[in-house]
């Protein structure tokens, strides 16, 4: 039997669960429209849907998020402001070790946004060798890893790895997101390593092994225009448009590569 006061807590649990969505999708549009975005980052919203993805992957400005090897930061653009205050962000970047080569000079770049912009300035920073053990955040401590097309760059053992660094470093129940380039099942991976697309099932098969379950996938950051066969691999496409003037309104019609969307949890073990 429903009593009134059961209807009432009800109303009133599914208004906070309203008013906490509404607060949640607030701040990222906000964060996605304000300044600290570059023009040349927001024309790549398009592609890139970010909004979608981040609320797909469950997003809140409460959690603890680590994004591994945010490059540019133009996801930081979007994630640090929005957790400014009230959760934490922990950039996983290459470490600066000491040589004039791009693991120093990615982490110098970082350092140097970072301080760029008092929206970043509760930032953390964190350690990430790939193919090596890292500690991306203390042990149970996350509640959302994201890599944004990275995998491709570490290869098969890099791929392994990584997934159990972040498998550590989250909460039990916590969620790993990645967004990649992904390979046609027609196209063989041994034959085309180096094209920057990774098949699906290779992501899915190396997740699970480090022990996450593959909890829903999304066509959000899909793209049919996309066969992945392209003389310089995806980055012939937008935004690096490696050939040039050659062709290049044919890649700017495609767009930026077909990409997987996929969430996994971390299984709580008894």
């Amino acid at each position: 039997m429903i009593t009134l006061k059961s209807a009432v807590v009800a109303i009133a649990t599914t208004l906070i669960t309203v008013s906490s969505l509404t607060v949640q999708a607030t701040t990222l549009q906000q964060s996605l429209a304000g300044e600290q975005r570059s023009v040349s980052h927001k024309a790549r919203d398009k592609y890139r849907h970010p909004q979608q993805t981040l609320n797909f992957f469950g997003f809140n400005n409460k959690m603890t998020v680590v994004e591994i090897t945010p490059g540019g930061g133009w996801y930081m653009e979007v994630l640090a402001p929005a957790l400014k205050g009230s959760g934490k962000y922990i950039a996983a970047q290459y470490p600066d070790t000491g040589k004039d080569d791009y693991y120093s000079n990615s982490r110098k770049g970082l350092l140097k946004k970072i301080a760029s912009n008092k929206l970043y300035s509760e930032v953390v920073v964190s350690d990430f060798v790939p193919k090596k053990a890292s500690e991306l955040a203390p042990q149970g401590s996350a509640d959302l890893v994201l890599t944004f097309r990275n995998l491709h760059n570490w290869g098969e053992t890099g791929m392994a790895q990584v997934f159990k660094d972040a498998y550590r470093a989250l909460k039990p129940g916590g969620i790993l997101g990645v967004v990649e380039h992904r390979m046609p099942i027609s196209q063989k991976w041994a034959d085309n390593k180096r094209s920057g697309y990774v098949p699906q099932a290779m992501v899915i098969k190396y997740a699970q092994n480090a022990g996450f379950k593959l909890v829903a996938s999304s066509d959000i950051n899909a793209n049919p225009k996309d066969n992945a066969n392209h003389p310089k691999g995806v980055w012939t496409l937008p935004p690096v448009l490696r050939l040039g003037e050659k062709d290049k309104e044919k890649y700017l019609a495609i767009g930026e590569s077909d990409r997987m969307t996929l969430k996994f949890a971390k299984v709580a073990t008894k």
